[in-house]
């Protein structure tokens, strides 16, 4: 099996990143559509997207935007159903973490549905919220990691 990090840049890849996300958000988890895409969603460039692929098949999307100084804040996290337990993932994350490393992030931050909140604590982010709280009808949690 071969994953591949991908930092969006061209339209066709942001196209099979709203394919992961309508799958995951919308159809499985019951998002409405309107909230799941904004202004982040218009270009390649309007925020850092990232896709993974498993053996060239697209397999997991996410974004990042600077959210203040120093902090990347990490968002849309999702990966099909048939590739979770693959280190995908892993893959999205760790690939932007170091993406905002090397443009000179210190922090990065996320809102973490709290089902994965496991997830993100074994890949080193902390919860900083002391409640959940509700996004678009899923409870979250916010988290936070210093980047090395």
């Amino acid at each position: 099996m071969n994953l591949e990090f991908r930092q969006v840049k061209t339209d066709e890849d942001l196209q099979q990143c709203f394919y992961i996300r309508k799958e995951v958000f919308v159809i499985e988890q019951g998002v409405p559509q309107d909230l799941e895409y904004d202004e982040y969603d218009v270009t390649p460039d309007a925020a850092h997207h990232a896709l993974v692929l498993v053996d060239g098949k697209p397999a997991g999307a996410a974004r990042w935007i600077p959210y203040k100084e120093n902090t990347a804040k990490l968002q849309r996290v999702a990966v099909l159903k048939e590739y979770r337990g693959l280190k995908v993932g892993n893959s999205l994350i760790l690939g932007m973490e170091n993406e905002a490393q090397g443009l000179g992030y210190e922090e990065s931050l996320l809102d973490a549905q709290c089902h994965a909140e496991v997830f993100y604590n074994k890949l080193g982010y902390s919860t900083i919220s002391d409640e959940p709280f509700d996004d678009a009808g899923i409870p979250h949690v916010r988290m936070t990691k210093k980047l090395n």
